[in-house]
């Protein structure tokens, strides 16, 4: 009959045990001094040896003849131990025996003393599991205990166990075996059981495992059923990994800002029958591991799950900075802890997915840093600038003053007329005081248009209508085009002058991306081409044609005329 590799290779001395060097070193000089606990708590994550070194330690003190502390394996107790024939050392498991009836029954077994070795060992196997009853009937016994009884007791949640029963118990933390440990034991294996594993095969193998070597085995012995040699090509097949693939190129549209190819696959992914809680936690894996190949790209390899292709993390890392990975993973566990709450999942993970595309979208600080983070990057030159860049935070402005109705902000750019008004107000009309004879009417002069810098006749452009067609422009670009009174757009017959109001809006309209897009934008709009050059300050107002009729110059002679009747029966002969 066929055995799992994880129970036919499980470790039968102390020295067969991977990675746990500290703790069989300890138990072994114990069991060759005799200086033994009657209790001990091992503590650990699954797979790591807990009940394995609990077994070994029981056949160890009832071995007749010891190797240095290991148990011979040979002699009737060992081998009746290891059996199960001799029922003086028992295997308990706590998940399905954690009423207090059973302690009570096992506390009166125990005080017996042993028929067929010298120590009656019972092993509690995930004793977190007992309930508080049976904890406290297993108080008593594990405080004063008979010469001849051993308690080991296993768990993966130290937290859950009292604090009156840890301080009565040797504790041993077990470690996460290394993936360096793992492979290396996993090519044993393998070359013991005839499979042909490659090291790379082995690698992916031991950080699937997470620590784990049991894990690990059952790994192996799941991918042995491959034809031919087992590579880390077959490992990703025949594990099912391919699907990881898909997860891939749903991050790949995210970091090409690609909100529709994303919202597409994750449609396909949800026709296929997948959760979208995984689909959600597959996701945060994959950003862990970006997020640790990007801060640490030569000690943190061995801290990936191994789930990808190396080519696929080479490729993704350079799509995402730091801080859009760390608020990519901030928002992803917000998601997935209102997800088992939701009564939609798809639209709790379409949302997500949405704001991962979009980082505009990020309503938090976070999202600020992390696009503040992109834009040092890309300014260093570390990363390739997207077609559409993230608008960039706005420089703090004094406070605005109070503004006259007509010196309102300009309406965006789908609500400008097609022509440049230019209204001159109408004078104010006083309520008069009292009924009065109407005084003669004085002829109304037109008011001045105030001076406003127009563009020369030679230029040939119009800056506001210029404005309409910048719709290809960047988002950054064009908040500070439209900007009430950032800047003033002179055409002039070989240049497009952009008389700006500070040194940052010369900075960001000075780049020579932004400068050339400005001067592609003015050879459409004129037909002519123009340099583009930014000025701090005014322009100064267009000079009058020759031959131009004079503007008329104001007079205020009417305005005191409409004070006085205010106030007074004031006429004028």
């Amino acid at each position: 009959m066929y055995q799992a590799l994880y129970r036919k290779w499980r470790p039968r001395t102390f020295d067969d045990v991977v990675g746990q060097a500290h703790i069989t070193e300890t138990l072994k000089r114990q069991v060759a001094t005799g200086r033994l606990s009657h209790a001990y708590l091992f503590t650990g994550t699954r797979g790591t040896g807990k009940t394995t070194c609990a077994k070994i330690l029981a056949r160890a003190v009832n071995c007749e003849h010891p190797v240095d502390g290991n148990p011979c394996n040979a002699c009737p107790a060992c081998l009746g131990i290891e059996s199960g024939a001799i029922l003086d050392v028992l295997e308990l498991d706590a998940a399905s025996n954690n009423g207090v009836d059973q302690i009570r029954a096992l506390r009166d077994e125990a005080i017996y003393t042993p028929a067929a070795v010298r120590k009656r060992v019972y092993i509690v196997d995930e004793v977190h599991m007992l309930s508080v009853p049976a904890f406290n009937a297993l108080l008593k016994i594990l405080e004063e205990p008979p010469a001849h009884l051993m308690f080991i007791l296993a768990t993966t949640e130290l937290h859950k166990v009292p604090a009156t029963i840890k301080s009565r118990c040797q504790q041993f933390a077990f470690k996460r075996i290394s993936p360096k440990a793992i492979a290396g034991h996993l090519g044993h294996v393998a070359e013991q059981e005839g499979i042909s594993l490659t090291v790379p095969a082995a690698n992916l193998l031991a950080r699937l495992a997470d620590g784990g070597l049991r894990d690990a085995l059952s790994l192996l012995d799941q991918c042995s059923g491959a034809d031919g040699e087992l590579t880390e090509e077959v490992v990703l097949d025949v594990l099912g990994l391919a699907g990881s693939r898909r997860t891939a190129w749903i991050l790949d549209c995210v970091g090409r800002e690609d909100t529709a190819g994303a919202l597409q696959e994750l449609d396909s992914l949800y026709r296929d029958g997948k959760d979208m809680g995984a689909f959600l936690s597959e996701l945060a894996t994959l950003i862990r591991d970006l997020l640790i190949r990007k801060t640490a790209p030569e000690g943190g390899q061995g801290l990936l799950t191994g789930g990808y292709e190396e080519k696929v993390i080479r490729h993704l890392t350079e799509q995402f900075s730091a801080g859009e990975l760390v608020q990519m993973m901030t928002l992803l566990q917000t998601a997935q802890a209102d997800l088992y709450r939701s009564s939609s999942r798809r639209l709790d993970a379409e949302l997500c997915l949405i704001r991962l595309c979009d980082r505009r979208l990020a309503e938090n600080t976070q999202g600020l840093i992390a696009r503040i983070s992109r834009l040092e990057e890309q300014m260093a030159g570390g990363m390739p600038v997207r077609q559409t860049l993230p608008q960039e935070p706005k420089a703090p402005q004094p406070a605005p003053e109070k503004r006259p109705p007509e010196d309102l902000p300009p309406p965006v750019e789908e609500d400008l007329p097609p022509w440049d008004p230019d209204p001159v107000p109408p004078p104010p009309v006083p309520e008069p005081v009292r009924q009065r004879p109407a005084p003669r009417a004085e002829p109304v002069r037109p008011q001045p248009t105030p001076a406003q810098p127009k563009v020369s006749a030679a230029g040939g452009g119009d800056w506001k209508g210029f404005l309409k067609q910048l719709r290809d422009a960047p988002p950054m670009v064009q908040s500070f085009l439209r900007k009430p009174g950032a800047v003033t757009g002179v055409f002039e017959e070989n240049n497009v002058t952009l008389w700006v109001d500070s040194e940052l809006t010369k900075g960001v309209l000075s780049k020579p991306d932004t400068a050339a897009f400005l001067e592609r934008a003015a050879e459409a709009y004129t037909g002519q081409k123009r340099r583009v050059v930014v000025k701090v300050g005014q322009p100064e107002p267009a000079a009058p044609q020759a031959g131009a009729a004079p503007q008329p110059q104001e007079d205020k002679f009417n305005d005191l005329l409409a004070l006085g009747r205010q106030f007074g029966n004031f006429t004028v002969k």
